[in-house]
């Protein structure tokens, strides 16, 4: 082996033990940042979970508390629209409610009718 090679290996090799034991700290010191990070998060998740419990107990005790309902932002115009369907959809339900209560009280009395019958000549011929 030729000496100059000789020469660049050996400072190649002091080069990297001089920086080995820097990269060791360094590693040391930001897995022990991840460690703590890791347990501060934890010890919140779990400061949260027992005023969340807390919360939970004191509220069902008092009364519960509602969620405030979300204000969407609509026109006038759309706000009527929507009014009108939503109270034309009530209307129609309360129809099918009160005509279903009417309908089940005439059937009670009546004897049952014969159920739907299949039509004898069928569209395709057979």
């Amino acid at each position: 082996m030729k000496l100059k090679n000789l020469r660049k290996k050996i400072r190649r090799l002091e080069k990297r033990l001089k920086e080995g034991p820097k990269k060791l700290a360094k590693l040391r010191r930001k897995l022990e940042a991840v460690e703590a990070a890791k347990a501060m998060k934890a010890s919140r998740k779990s400061a949260a979970r027992a005023r969340a419990r807390l919360a939970a107990q004191s509220s069902t005790s008092i009364g519960s508390v509602k969620k405030a309902k979300r204000k969407l932002n609509l026109s006038p115009e759309r706000r009527a629209q929507l009014s009108a369907a939503m109270k034309a959809r009530w209307a129609a339900k309360r129809a099918a409610e009160a005509n279903s209560k009417a309908a089940s009280s005439d059937d009670q009395h009546s004897a049952p009718g014969p159920a739907s019958q299949a039509p004898e000549s069928r569209p395709d011929g057979a």
